[in-house]
């Protein structure tokens, strides 16, 4: 099956990623992933969620919201409705799981992060954007309030953190679903990985018909490669800051 492009069955869609893209954010990332364009915005507060007053520990927790014309036809805005739809609520649930999963907590304080990702345009693997440009606007918030480099003995950061989605198209396994592809998917799958090649999340769903565990090693093989890559763009990016990633032993 020839991709969109020409892009190879284990290659990423173009990636760009720019810091410092909202002016008032303590850190804010533009993500574009092919054609899907993703505003991550980090903010930090002096106040943490009820049941962890007075435990020393911080939160992190995560928003997540399509414009109106992120797609081809509008959507009407959740606000208009009362509530949120269920897919919405399921995606920030996993970001914020994503988010924390790197972080120890207990370094930041009473304090709680909170990560907007709103999608302006949408083309596949909003999630996997949200978490990848996620991850840099949450570092570069940590980094703004002097909250990533804190002293002790573990990291404020325990590692690095991207997240991407395979498929399998008429037999075949393909790395970065766009729209097209995800719709006609077999399987879809959204693998999110640390830098260490710890996993924190698998989401995996076959249509029409199961598939194996071998199938499932394959796919998670080409998710790996690609989250590789998205990390290796996040080093590049955050440079010097990097250095406090996963730095001392970790809890």
């Amino acid at each position: 099956m020839a991709r969109v492009g020409g892009r190879g069955l284990d290659q990423l869609r173009p990636v760009e990623i720019s810091r410092g893209y909202i002016k008032y954010a303590e850190g804010s990332v533009f993500i574009r992933v092919g054609d899907t364009h993703v505003v991550c915005t980090a903010t930090v507060e002096d106040r943490v969620p009820p049941f962890l007053k007075g435990t020393g520990q911080g939160w992190v927790t995560a928003e997540y919201g399509m414009l109106p014309r992120s797609t081809q036809e509008r959507n009407q805005r959740e606000a208009t409705k009362g509530r949120q739809g269920g897919r919405t609520m399921e995606i920030q649930r996993m970001i914020g799981r994503a988010l924390r999963g790197v972080v120890n907590l207990d370094r930041i304080g009473e304090r709680t992060i909170t990560i907007d990702c709103d999608v302006i345009q949408a083309d596949g693997g909003t999630r996997t954007a949200a978490i990848t440009g996620g991850f840099i606007a949450m570092v570069d918030a940590l980094n703004y309030c002097r909250l990533l480099d804190a002293e002790g003995d573990a990291p404020v950061v325990r590692d690095w953190l991207a997240a991407t989605s395979v498929g399998v198209i008429n037999g075949e396994k393909m790395l970065d679903l766009s729209y097209d592809e995800d719709s006609i998917a077999e399987v879809d799958m959204n693998v999110v990985m640390t830098g260490k090649g710890g996993i924190i999340e698998i989401q995996g769903t076959a249509e029409g018909r199961p598939f194996t565990q071998a199938d499932m090693l394959e796919l998670f093989g080409l998710a790996s490669k690609g989250i590789s890559d998205l990390i290796s763009l996040q080093k590049s990016l955050l440079g010097e800051t990097g250095r406090y990633i996963g730095r001392g032993p970790s809890r």
